[in-house]
Order: structure tokens, then C-alpha cells, then sequence
């Protein structure tokens, strides 16, 4: 296999790889490093890359007897920069963190234990705020399928270096779509799983009811294999999920038989048109289950307001994350402005949001009592220029990520688990995406789906000109 088709080979097949002796974890490491070294100063995917740290790894793991090794034993994998990696800084995408975190998140830690090889952090706008990867401090991130465009964000230096082939799996994070929005940009599967399904330690939560972390790939495989390495949560996590009915690997790969897939080109966030190109995927993709044998009707959901959930979360996501930087001085001037309008909000109506969640999500969740699934576009308009947040204040830069999040961010307020899945090229180049949306704690379902469409339409086989 040559240096190209190792590097678009996907995790699990990486892993393989490595398993069967046909290349060390060292030699795939070094392919790595070689390709970030030549990519990365183009897309601008990683803020840092480790490399002499997972050299010593990835040598010292090809010594590891086959008995002891973990699924992912020897794949390097990269870290999106608002989670903790021993002896690197976390900076949430800006200037004000200084000092190396001592300990690695416990994500991390069991990605260790997997026998995954740590090979950078990748760049995300500070504290993720924006759905758009761009940064006072490290500048723009790219997007591989078009470098005048943004890869989404916030785990937009995520997605660039895994569409790009630099790594075959990056770790995301998503408080309002933002493993699913640069996944949809970038040509990439992206789940975000239950709220409760990661830990998100040493961190009690992550944006409160908002957040939770999970990788982005280039297929569905890949993604369940990451996923059983990392699921699970411990003691000091504020939101546990259900344990699913299988595993996610036993998911990827079992027919889903025939369900009920309710699609709606609505958005939850009133007052948007999407783009007609993402209407007319929903519309391919909503004819491909039909022929796979689902029972696909259209619906017409309508969601409830979540701007009374998700904003006063989303403000007081900031501020929490803001209190664990060094030198607040340093953060960048959106941010203050974010952090002065957070200072607005009355406590009271953040702790009202988190303790209205369950009946917010029940509400939501009405959905599903005639569908087992719903599909919907991912994102409402095609990806912007760079330069989506020149000039913007806060508010400004809220207003330009509506269409971003419109089909988004209301299943973080609800919780459920939703994937971006590919569907297609705009006439413009870039990828087109819809987003599945499962019951409550069923992700299971989404991944049997998602992976009964690639297998139909197997788009990881298409790879940016770049490499």
C-alpha cells in the first residue's frame, strides 16, 4: 500500500494494518508527521503538533505483546484544543492559558488505553464559540475541498486534518453542532453522541446540558470503533446515558432492518430558507432510504423555541470556560464582548434552562412517536468564505452563525444523539450533508442507517485534490 492510500485507509483499517504486522505503529506515525508537515501550513488544522512525544509512543507501543493491545493500538489520532493533553497547553483557541495541563481528560486517557497515538491539537475559535475556525490568535483553518472556504467550526482544525488525510480520526466537540457543522463542510461522518455518552472530566460538564465530545471520520466504522473506545463516564460526570443495546461496532455492522424516517427541510430556527442544493440532498437521500427499503415519509415538526434554553447556556458555557484561563487580559476583544454580555445574564435564568431541560426535550422528543428517525439538512447555507468573523462583534458574529446551527444546535438543548452524514457535492466543489436524529440514547440506530447509506453511497472514497 503506498504512503496516499495508507493515509486515506480510515482508523479501523489503520488499525488493522498495524495489527497484522503490515506497518509498525512507528512507520505510520512517521507518514503522519510527514503529511501534517506538509499540509498544515496550507489549512492551518493543528495548533500543535507533538511530535517527538508520539515518535517516543508510537515506538515505544510497537514493543507492546499483541495479547496487551488496545482496538486502536498504534493509530495516531489528534485532539481538538479545548481538551486536556499532558504536557500540552490547552488554550480553547486563544492566548490566555500558558501552562501545560498535568494530567491528560479522561477522554484522552482511555484513547490512550486504546493504544492510540496522540500526534497534536488541532486549532478551534476561542472557547468554541463560533461555527467558523478562525482565531485572533492562530488565524483561519481551512477547508481541504476549497482553501478560499471555512472547514465550520468549532472543531474545524478537527475536520481539516481529517479530511485532508492527515490523521484518519481527530477528537471533536459539539455545544451546538460543532462536530456535526465542520463534518458537513468538510465531507465527513460526525456523531454527536447522547449528552451523558463521553465524560467530559476532569470537567463536571461541558457548556452545562450543551456539550459532550466525540470523534469526527471519514466513515461510519471508523466512528463507532473510536466510539467504544472512548464511551462510558466516571463519578465526577453530570450527565450519564443509557448503555446502549450493542455495541457501536456490532451497530455499524448489523442491518437496521426497516424503520420509520420521518425528513423535514424545516428549521428549528425560524425564519431561515436553507440553500436549495441541501433541500435537494435531503430529497436524494430521503429516495435512497425509500429504496433501501424504509418506510420514508415527510413530516412537518414543529419545534419548539429553543433561544430561552440554549442562549443563557451558551453564555454561561463561555463564562465557565473563561475562569479557567491565566490571563483573561489576553482573550480576544468577540470574546470579552461575549464574556460582558454573559456578566447580563441573570444566574437564575441559566440554573432555569439546565433544571428545564427534560421537559424541554420531552416536548422536542414528540417526534418521535410516529418516526424512528429523522432526517433533516445538516446545515442551512453552503460554507462561507473565510473571513466569516472580520469585523464582527459578538452579535454579529451570532447572527452570521444562525444558518450554521439551524438544524443543530436544538438537539443539543434536547440532548439526543443527531449525525452529519454525507450526501453528495454542491456544484461549488464542496461536500453536501444531512443530519439523522435519533430517539434518546440511540445512536445505534443512527449508525445502522448511516452506515446502510454508505455502503449505497460510499463517499470516502472521494479525497480533496489537495492530497
Amino acid at each position: 500500500m503506498d504512503t496516499q492510500e495508507l493515509m486515506y485507509a480510515g482508523l479501523a483499517k489503520q488499525a488493522h494494518l498495524v495489527a497484522t504486522g503490515e506497518v509498525s505503529s512507528l512507520e505510520l506515525t512517521e507518514a503522519v508527521l510527514a503529511r501534517i508537515n506538509r499540509l498544515n501550513p496550507e489549512l492551518n488544522a493543528f495548533r500543535t503538533v507533538l511530535a517527538d512525544a508520539a515518535l517516543a509512543e508510537a515506538a515505544r507501543l510497537d514493543d507492546v505483546p499483541a495479547g496487551e493491545r488496545g482496538p486502536l493500538h498504534g493509530v495516531p489520532v489528534a485532539i481538538k484544543d479545548e481538551i486536556d493533553v499532558e504536557g500540552a497547553v490547552t488554550t480553547f483557541g486563544g492566548l490566555a492559558n500558558r501552562t501545560p495541563a498535568t494530567a491528560d481528560a479522561e477522554v484522552v486517557r482511555k484513547l490512550r488505553v486504546a493504544g492510540a497515538v496522540i500526534v497534536g491539537k488541532t486549532t478551534m475559535p476561542e472557547f468554541g464559540q463560533w461555527p467558523f475556525t478562525e482565531s485572533a490568535a492562530y488565524g483561519a483553518t481551512r477547508n481541504p475541498w476549497d482553501t478560499t472556504r471555512t472547514p465550520g467550526g468549532s472543531s474545524g482544525g478537527s475536520a481539516a486534518a481529517v479530511a485532508s488525510g492527515m490523521v484518519a480520526a481527530a477528537l471533536g466537540g459539539d455545544g451546538g453542532g460543532s462536530i456535526r457543522i465542520p463534518s458537513a463542510c468538510c465531507g465527513l461522518f460526525g456523531l454527536k453522541p447522547q449528552r451523558g455518552r463521553v465524560s467530559t472530566a476532569p470537567h463536571r460538564d461541558l457548556w452545562l446540558t450543551l456539550g459532550t465530545s466525540g470523534p469526527l471520520t471519514r466513515g461510519v466504522a471508523d466512528s463507532a470503533l473510536f466510539y467504544d473506545a472512548i464511551r462510558g463516564t466516571v463519578d465526577v460526570d453530570r450527565w450519564h446515558a443509557e448503555e446502549p443495546r450493542m455495541t457501536f461496532a456490532e451497530a455499524a455492522a448489523t442491518p437496521p432492518g426497516k424503520l420509520r424516517i420521518g425528513y423535514s427541510a424545516t428549521p428549528a430556527v425560524r425564519g431561515l430558507r436553507p440553500e436549495a442544493q441541501h433541500v435537494a440532498a435531503l430529497a436524494d437521500t430521503a429516495a435512497a432510504l425509500r429504496e433501501l427499503g424504509h418506510d420514508v415519509r415527510e413530516i412537518h415538526p414543529r419545534y419548539p423555541d429553543a433561544t430561552a434554553m440554549f442562549t443563557p447556556q451558551y453564555y454561561g458555557g463561555v463564562r465557565d470556560e473563561a475562569k479557567l484561563v491565566e490571563r483573561p487580559d489576553l482573550l480576544e476583544r468577540r470574546t470579552k464582548q461575549t464574556l460582558a454580555l454573559a456578566k447580563l445574564m441573570p444566574e437564575r435564568a441559566i440554573q432555569w434552562s439546565v433544571a428545564n431541560t427534560d421537559r424541554f426535550a420531552a416536548k422536542v422528543n414528540r417526534i418521535f412517536d410516529d418516526v424512528d428517525l429523522l432526517l433533516t439538512p445538516t446545515i442551512a447555507h453552503r460554507p462561507r468564505r473565510i473571513g466569516a468573523l472580520d469585523g464582527a462583534n459578538t452579535l454579529t458574529a451570532q447572527l452570521r452563525a444562525l444558518p450554521m446551527i439551524a438544524y443543530t444546535a436544538l438537539w443539543n438543548v434536547a440532548g439526543n444523539p443527531a449525525a452529519a452524514v454525507p450526501a453528495g457535492f454542491g456544484a461549488d466543489g464542496l461536500p453536501l450533508s444531512v443530519q439523522l436524529v435519533g430517539r434518546p440514547h440511540d445512536e445505534v440506530s443512527i449508525l445502522r442507517v448511516a452506515a446502510q447509506l454508505e455502503t449505497a453511497r460510499p463517499w470516502a472514497h472521494h479525497r480533496p485534490s489537495l492530497g
